[in-house]
């Protein structure tokens, strides 16, 4: 509703403007055309005045339909142009009102959790045993709860004047190896492949939050007996961390929308998560002047890659 009225305010707007400028043009060429014509000479030919008059009347004809042609199309031509003018507004706002509405059904979960369990354990009188797991249980709600905030807040932050402020160089093997030793990995091989130190300029924190989340990302869909391998290379100008696993895959539809804020797959609805993992790692890197690319097979497994400015520019 708010898009059609701002549709016809805004062709309205057009079309009054475009015919205040032809009419001013109008009269211009009219005021011209008489202005600019010598009638002491057309006087002393006799006949000739009314052949000028003849044709002052032909141009005030012409001038006139002319503008009554623009009064039937004008508004037509404004319609368009207000169209294609209020289209990436209309695509922001339905972004916006999707991400709205999506944000509000994660926060509803893990509150709903949490007051469930609140409730249940003040529903009657219980052992310390059931209050500890009902507040371990609303504790790991409230602790998802906050984690969706702060990777809200991520992504929501455009400026990065002061986040390149703190950059500095990031040695990415030593880093892989450090996300690597605080995986649970007792039951997937995990392993880094790297010749030689790859630095990258960035921040430690937020660079060390992106790669962990490709981890986390691949061991969710990768079975127990999986291998998951993060290799480090370099090109001498971009120096690229790669997150391979075997697992589940997706399709070619499905990566389409993989850094989609808040989607997630079929296949991937009953595990833990936001569905904003991909998402804030390309806030990340996007942030850091770098590229995530995505390679997936179905039953094949997926390689995401993280392409970033190496060393200090």
């Amino acid at each position: 509703m708010i898009f059609r009225r701002a549709l016809i305010r805004l062709t309205l707007t057009y079309t009054v403007v475009q015919l205040v400028i032809f009419g001013i043009f109008a009269l211009g060429v009219y005021s011209f055309v008489t202005g600019a014509f010598d009638f002491d000479a057309v006087n002393l030919e006799g006949e000739s005045s009314l052949d000028a008059e003849q044709s002052f009347a032909n141009l005030r004809l012409g001038l006139i339909t002319g503008y009554a042609i623009l009064i039937v199309f004008l508004p037509i031509s404004s319609y368009v142009m207000a169209r294609g003018a209020l289209a990436p507004v209309k695509r922001s706002y339905e972004l916006q009102q999707h991400f709205v509405d999506a944000a509000s059904h994660e926060f509803r979960t893990p509150l709903s959790v949490i007051q469930g369990e609140l409730e249940l354990a003040l529903s009657r009188l219980r052992t310390s045993t059931e209050y500890r797991e009902a507040m371990s249980r609303a504790l790991g709600a409230a602790e998802g709860l906050s984690q969706l905030t702060s990777d809200l807040l991520l992504l929501t932050r455009e400026n990065t004047d002061e986040l390149e402020a703190t950059f500095t160089t990031v040695p990415l093997t030593a880093l892989a190896h450090t996300i690597v030793e605080s995986q649970d990995a007792s039951a997937r091989q995990i392993v880094v492949i790297s010749d030689l130190e790859v630095g990258a300029w960035g921040s430690a924190e937020l660079l060390t939050r992106a790669i962990s989340n490709l981890v986390e990302n691949a061991v969710k869909f990768t079975s127990e007996t999986g291998r998951i391998t993060i290799t480090v290379s370099s090109t001498g100008k971009v120096a690229q961390v790669a997150v391979s696993d075997d697992g589940v895959g997706m399709t070619i539809d499905e990566t389409a929308h993989a850094f989609d804020r808040f989607w997630r797959a079929a296949s991937s609805r009953t595990t833990v998560g936001f569905g904003l993992g991909l998402a804030l790692v390309q806030q990340i890197v996007a942030a850091h002047h770098g590229r995530l690319s995505i390679d997936s097979i179905v039953a094949g497994g997926t390689t995401l890659t993280v392409s970033l400015p190496e060393g200090q520019p």
